[in-house]
């Protein structure tokens, strides 16, 4: 095995169970892990010593939900929605027609440039889903082509209903050959429980045929305005439930009792639903920031990811996330951090390899161009993203 020592690190958030930040720090990666970490005074000696310059470490982010098989621009619609026009979800056809008028290699390309975006923002592990092919044979090319590019894909089918099809007729469809046409490339389904896009009765529908067909769940839910989402996500035991800007007190409630049998101290039992918040999205269709800290507080496990979509959050930027989240939803800058890297694995069922800087554990770790963390929010909308070791491996940057 091989060792390197990265030192010379003001400060490692670890984003564990305590919040742990190490001053004065190093770490010691053996190969694709961590084998240790702690006072750079104190370090192992190492194979190779990469001076870190005296920058902040913390682990790479983990984007549990992005929208990036796509072609087409929705520009147009952004100045629309600005001027004061409201969002409906009918604007995902726009999309869907250009992305199926797009080759293979080039939605390949697109996708690969931007999954290279995030990867330079510091995220080394992502989460995409299909949903703008909206045909059997389209939703299967683009599962296919996320496959080889991101490290999780999610099957949403249940994006939209096609124009001119009956949305019963397209939903049998979805749960049916589509399902069967994606299955080989996918982890999870998702549905969009959302006025003008699937009703409860047809959301459950989805929801049960992907169960059946043994793959883990997601759900749309709530973004915007109250609906049945929250409540189907933790009924049928999904992995998140996202956007969740309108929650009552029952939805909080469920929330919460699906992660009664977690211990947060030590991050052990049985995982409930994340609610996962995407604050880009909410500020750019002006819907209400969803309720972070209220559900933090309520015991909640919250994940932050960028939505990265034309439509709604055209940025893979989990930093500015992370800022919007303590600046505006009253989210402390450890809570934050751990929302955008555990709180993102624990979404993705992916917790024990990733999300977190510990001994074991998977050598994905950012540094910034910063001495502190709290530089994230603190200089909201500057560039800090340093150099970006994933697997043990550097990236991105140079040192």
């Amino acid at each position: 095995m091989t060792t390197t020592l990265i030192t010379n690190l003001t400060e490692v958030f670890t984003a564990d169970a305590a919040h742990t930040v190490i001053k004065d720090a190093a770490i010691l990666l053996e190969d694709e892990k961590i084998a240790w970490i702690g006072s750079a005074a104190q370090a192992p000696a190492a194979d190779t010593v990469i001076d870190a310059g005296y920058r902040a470490a913390l682990p790479g982010w983990v984007d549990s939900h992005s929208h990036l098989v796509f072609a087409g621009d929705r520009s147009a619609e952004f100045v629309a929605r600005m001027a004061g026009q409201d969002y409906a979800a009918g604007g995902i056809a726009v999309t869907t027609a250009a992305t199926r008028a797009t080759s293979d290699y080039d939605l390949t390309r697109l996708l690969m440039g931007r999954a290279a975006e995030a990867l330079a923002g510091g995220t080394t592990y992502l989460e995409t889903k299909t949903g703008y092919g909206l045909d059997v044979e389209e939703e299967a090319r683009h599962a296919r082509i996320a496959s080889t590019v991101v490290d999780k894909v999610t099957f949403l089918g249940a994006h939209l209903v096609p124009a001119g099809m009956d949305a019963q007729e397209y939903t049998d469809l979805v749960c049916g050959e589509m399902l069967e046409r994606v299955r080989p490339y996918v982890q999870f389904a998702d549905v969009f429980c959302e006025r003008g896009a699937f009703n409860e009765a047809q959301s459950r529908q989805v929801l049960a045929a992907a169960h059946q067909a043994g793959l883990g769940l997601r759900v749309h839910g709530n973004q915007l305005g109250p609906g049945p989402g929250t409540q189907l996500a933790v009924e049928f035991g999904a992995a998140s439930v996202d956007h969740v800007n309108y929650l009552d007190d029952a939805d909080v409630t469920a929330l919460a009792g699906s992660w009664e049998s977690w211990d947060p101290a030590t991050r052990t039992g049985a995982a409930g639903t994340v609610a996962t918040c995407l604050p880009a999205c909410d500020l750019s269709t002006r819907q209400p920031l969803a309720p972070g800290r209220e559900l933090i507080d309520a015991g909640v496990q919250i994940a932050l990811a960028s939505n990265c979509n034309p439509g709604t959050s055209y940025t893979s930027s989990m930093a500015f996330c992370v800022a919007t989240a303590v600046l505006q939803m009253r989210l402390t800058i450890e809570e934050a951090i751990t929302a955008a890297t555990y709180g993102g694995a624990l979404a993705l069922g992916v917790q024990d390899l990733v999300g977190s800087l510990e001994v074991g554990k998977r050598a994905d770790i950012q540094l910034l161009n910063a001495p502190a963390v709290a530089h994230l929010a603190y200089r909201p909308g500057m560039n800090l993203s340093g150099p970006v070791f994933r697997a043990g491996a550097l990236v991105v940057g140079k040192l």
